[in-house]
């Protein structure tokens, strides 16, 4: 694992996120009350005993360096093992990262600097658990040149993924970017392959064909349109199928690139038996957390009785006579008496007031909601002031004032 190393991807602007990325990169977005999106891949890399990682970011990165910089400094250059964070370095020429390609081309001065024998390359937004580990044995058994990880969904949803044609060996023999008849899996015939961002280069092939994709004026410089089809046309590459370590019965992977991606993924953590399980101590996912107080509820008195059910109430928060249900809090909530929320995800320090009534809604930190206000039942209204998704989530962003 010494002669391993590993890239991700954190510099994309997450534009379908917004308003949650106006003032930073979606890998730094919140999930789940107290991680941010990159805490999940941060996470596999830790526990797939991988030591030498570099962060590659672009665009509104600053909250993300600091949440790397308080949560994530736990190795010592000392014993060659680190987290570095490294922003766009214009070796070649005066331009940011213009492709996924692109950001790893721009980083050849440190792989050359490691000289690993792989190197993994991993997309710092997706939501899951993977133990790299088994990826690497499988692409040396296999003497691949490339391997890429992949994830099983059904054909009718396949058209918004890069989807790959593998023969009975599991070597991939087409790529096609969200095509709109996405070929079957030799296996299944009602699921396709799909190319989860998960991706192990022999550093020689990584190095030659960022170098030739480097000089073609036609590419967009990205992995999925680019490098893997000028890939397969010379070398051997393979897909990987996907090891599950959240041990449940449904496989779990999740692109949340939209905000309702992003809400039904939420959602599920506050079910009774959710898909991703956080509770699992031999695969733990890390994060920075501040020392905070435990969360509490106040008063029982009528109306005016605090409590939550099926919900996430991070450290800091308090209900104070206030009802919640099927919600996610952040740290330091606050929720006034008389105040109602409910299937919501309340990001830190943020203020229900009084009566208010909340249902459906994403809040973003630092918002004080008025006494008497009522978001998400009415969309006529609320569309006037507020962001509202496909499947009509309300959004309200950082710092709103009323």
């Amino acid at each position: 694992m010494n002669k391993i190393t590993t890239l991700i991807l954190a510099g994309g602007k997450g534009e379908r996120l917004y308003p949650l990325t106006k003032d930073r990169a979606k890998p730094s977005v919140p999930f789940g009350g107290i991680y941010r999106i990159i805490d999940f891949t941060l996470s596999n890399a830790i526990n797939s005993s991988l030591r030498k990682i570099y962060i590659l970011i672009q665009y509104k990165s600053f909250s993300l360096q600091r949440h790397i910089r308080e949560g994530w400094n736990i190795f010592s250059r000392e014993i060659d093992e680190f987290i570095d964070v490294v922003p766009a370095q214009m070796r070649f020429n005066e331009e940011w990262y213009k492709g996924t390609a692109d950001s790893v081309f721009q980083s050849i001065y440190f792989l050359n600097q490691e000289k690993p024998d792989l190197v993994l390359v991993l997309s710092g937004d997706h939501i899951y658990k993977m133990d790299y580990r088994k990826m690497i044995e499988f692409h040396k058994e296999k003497n691949a040149d490339l391997t890429i990880s992949v994830f099983e969904v059904p054909c009718s949803q396949a058209n918004r993924f890069g989807v790959l044609k593998i023969d009975k060996d599991f070597r991939i023999i087409d790529f096609q970017e969200k095509p709109s008849q996405p070929e079957p899996s030799p296996l299944n015939p009602s699921v396709s392959f799909i190319s989860m961002g998960v991706y192990c280069f022999n550093i020689e092939i990584l190095v030659k064909r960022l170098f030739e994709d480097s000089k073609n004026p036609q590419s967009t410089h990205d992995f999925g349109k680019d490098i893997i089809p000028l890939i397969m046309k010379q070398d051997k590459v393979y897909g990987f199928p996907f090891i599950d370590e959240n041990k449940k019965e449904t496989k779990y992977w999740r692109d949340i690139g939209t905000l309702d991606a992003y809400y039904e993924a939420n959602m599920d953590l506050v079910s009774v038996n959710p898909i991703l399980n956080l509770y699992d101590k031999s695969w733990p996912i890390r994060t920075y957390q501040d020392q905070l107080p435990p969360a509490k509820t106040v008063f029982s008195e009528g109306d005016r009785t605090g409590f939550a059910t099926d919900s996430i109430i991070s450290p800091g928060c308090i209900i104070s006579g206030a009802k919640m249900h099927h919600s996610i809090l952040s740290p330091w909530v606050k929720l006034n008496s008389f105040s109602q929320v409910e299937d919501s995800i309340i990001f830190s320090d943020v203020q229900i007031g009084r009566y208010s009534k909340i249902k459906k809604t994403i809040i973003d930190k630092n918002v004080i909601i008025p006494p008497n206000t009522e978001i998400g039942y009415n969309h006529q209204e609320d569309k006037k002031r507020f962001t509202i998704s496909e499947n009509g989530v309300v959004v309200i962003p950082k710092n709103y004032v009323w």
